[in-house]
């Protein structure tokens, strides 16, 4: 698959679904990039089928959702396997993401989250029986993400 070139009216599209994607219509994208409906809901699917939108999830507060503990766990796996091993770390009960590291000797980020102690401990145990290393481990106090600015129209605008 070749890289997908976005133009201004799919990074509008981008930036409006990594606001609120659950409730923003496709007339309300199409009245802030100055499209029409058809031509929102056409690029959307464009973009999901290039990949370039992967999916749509909740952003959950596990805190207040009953687990209170957010654990990064930095791994180690031979360079030649870490990719493999991706969707095994994901299959671990507490898992919630994993990144594939590309620079420095942990080249795995595991973010696990759980009600206790013991919770964090059986996802450690899984990944140390997966033959990883766990090199660090670091307790997370809060989590905010934010829209990606580069695909703002408020960014496009400086630029010109």
């Amino acid at each position: 698959m070749t890289e997908y070139e976005l133009d201004d009216i799919d990074r509008e599209i981008i930036y409006a679904l990594q606001e609120d994607a659950r409730n923003l219509s496709s007339g309300e994208i199409a009245d802030r990039t100055d499209a029409s409906s058809s031509t929102v809901r056409k690029r959307i699917q464009r973009l999901e089928s290039e990949g370039v939108i992967k999916g749509y999830s909740a952003s959950v507060d596990y805190q207040k959702s009953g687990y209170p503990l957010r654990m990064l766990l930095f791994c180690t796996a031979p360079i030649p396997e870490r990719g493999e091993r991706l969707q095994d770390i994901l299959d671990i009960p507490g898992v919630v993401s994993v990144q594939e590291l590309v620079t420095g000797e942990q080249n795995l980020l595991v973010t696990a989250v759980g009600e206790t102690d013991e919770d964090i401990t059986a996802v450690a145990n899984a990944l140390l029986d997966m033959e990883l290393t766990v090199a660090d481990e670091v307790l997370v106090r809060s989590h905010e993400t934010t829209p990606f600015d580069d695909l703002s129209p408020e960014r496009a605008e400086d630029e010109e």
